[in-house]
């Protein structure tokens, strides 16, 4: 058949995103042998316009339609990016005989209430290599692929959802051949890192979090000999840089120190990157090797430096570990994102001081720390239903494609907002929402890249406010 893949994301805020998944499927679209064109709506002006030219020139049977996120997850700002999404498919629903497939991350979070906001035939779940190539087949043959293993869809009005088979690490199917379906100048040209994942899964339980309901609770580990082969042929195929996705890089922290030391070995030659270490697992031998391996910048998920907050989260570390992993940073010369949720369960306006205070006198000047507000809360987490039990959530399931965020009624949304806004006005290295949402960042990516400066851009965080305020611009 001829299969349409659409990357529906368009945001460049703060930096152009590769479409990791829309990949995936092409890949595997692809390899089931059927024709496959890739539309990548990234640095499209006019979607729908772009849309319909390639269903007018290309002809498909089936349109597959990837959601990256739902919202920019913004108490403050809100943006709704399923809106723009959902009305591209409803779009492209009114073509004589086109079916719909709806995927994406964020068709694993809220499948239902996407499939009645776009109108896709289906949606695909789990494991894409194995899902979407079965569903394809269905379509082919003319059955409904309602049966297929991670296959849901709306059935006389109802919600229809097969069970999620998790089977063994899909293998090459998820190392996409990027450079066959995007313009990856265009995205090195705003700071865009090419992903790669060396996980499935994931065993911890944040109670705000949907990777296990979508991805199931125990990890499918990619041979470190086979990621560490990837990250080299991308190196020596000349991308500069590469960032791993994995909902957590160091876990388990032997995949982690073994991957790193294959790294280092085979001299690779690209910039690494992640943002997803877990101070459980932060130590100085683990980022002594990431710098052996080459990794250029990481993230860590702190969340809190409050113990009852990091408990009430259901984080499987305290904040002894934070400020054990803070320790290690510092011996070290890797620049690190530190990232942190204010206002969770168990917050209270101490416990959102002492973190402040954490990240102001225990954290390294030179790293930036980037504070969100609020909890985005998701259908079928354990949050939402604490959340309903508190009283503090009474929208529906059904309504919650709008973001709701949780904000411990023991602080105060308004001097949430006001006593971080003083602490960012206070420290140049502290970023909120606000920061990253500021219009010119696409550009100034452009510009520097321009320029010849390398990733991460943020490490330069503290500069750059510097240099705006000395110039007038309230960043």
């Amino acid at each position: 058949m001829k299969v349409l893949i659409v990357s529906t994301n368009r945001n460049r805020q703060p930096l152009a995103v590769l479409p990791y998944g829309a990949c995936v499927a092409a890949e595997a679209a692809a390899g089931a042998g059927h024709e496959v064109r890739f539309l990548d709506l990234m640095f499209s002006a006019d979607p729908a316009r772009a849309l319909d030219r390639v269903l007018e020139a290309f002809r498909p049977d089936v349109a597959g339609f990837s959601v990256r996120n739902i919202d920019n997850n913004d108490l403050h700002t809100p943006v709704a990016f399923f809106e723009e999404a959902s009305s591209l498919m409803r779009g492209a629903a009114k073509k004589n005989g086109l079916k719909i497939v709806l995927g994406g991350a964020a068709a694993g979070i809220m499948p239902e209430e996407l499939l009645r906001s776009s109108g896709a035939h289906w949606a695909v779940l789990g494991d894409a290599p194995t899902v979407f190539p079965r569903l394809l087949a269905a379509i082919e043959r003319g059955t409904d692929p309602v049966s297929v293993p991670g296959v849901c869809s709306l059935q006389g009005g109802g919600f229809v959802r097969n069970p999620l088979v998790f089977g063994a690490w899909p293998g090459g199917g998820l190392f996409p051949d990027f450079r066959r379906w995007l313009d990856l100048k265009a995205y090195a040209g705003l700071m865009g890192a090419v992903p790669i994942k060396t996980k499935l899964g994931c065993p911890f339980r944040c109670v705000y979090c949907t990777y296990a309901a979508s991805e199931g609770g125990e990890y499918r580990l990619c041979p470190p000999s086979a990621a560490a082969a990837k990250v080299r042929a991308m190196s020596e195929a000349g991308i500069g840089d590469i960032e791993f996705v994995d909902n957590v890089f160091n876990s388990p922290y032997e995949h982690a120190m073994e991957l790193c030391r294959l790294l280092a070995a085979g001299g690779n030659r690209a910039r690494l990157h992640t943002m997803e270490l877990n101070p459980a697992f932060t130590d100085r031998p683990l980022l002594d090797a990431m710098e052996a391996a080459g990794f250029a910048g990481i993230g860590i998920t702190a969340e809190s430096a409050s113990d009852g907050v990091l408990a009430a989260l259901g984080k499987n570390y305290g904040a002894a570990e934070v400020r054990r992993s803070a320790e290690a940073v510092k011996l070290g010369r890797l620049p690190c994102m530190w990232i942190f949720i204010l206002g969770g369960p168990g917050e209270t306006r101490e416990t959102v001081k002492r973190t402040l205070d954490f990240a102001r006198l225990e954290l390294r000047p030179s790293d930036p720390v980037f504070f969100n507000i609020g909890v985005r809360i998701y259908p079928g987490t354990p949050l939402e239903a604490a959340a309903r039990a508190e009283g503090t959530l009474k929208v529906p399931a059904s309504e919650m494609l709008s973001p709701v965020f949780y904000v411990s009624p023991a602080v105060g949304r308004e001097w949430l907002f006001e006593t971080l806004k003083e602490a960012v006005d206070e420290n140049m290295n502290f970023i909120n929402p606000d920061s990253l949402a500021l219009p010119f960042l696409p550009g100034l990516s452009r510009l520097a890249g321009l320029a010849g400066v390398r990733q991460p851009l943020w490490r330069h965080t503290r500069s750059l406010r510097r240099g705006l305020r000395s110039i007038g611009v309230n960043a």
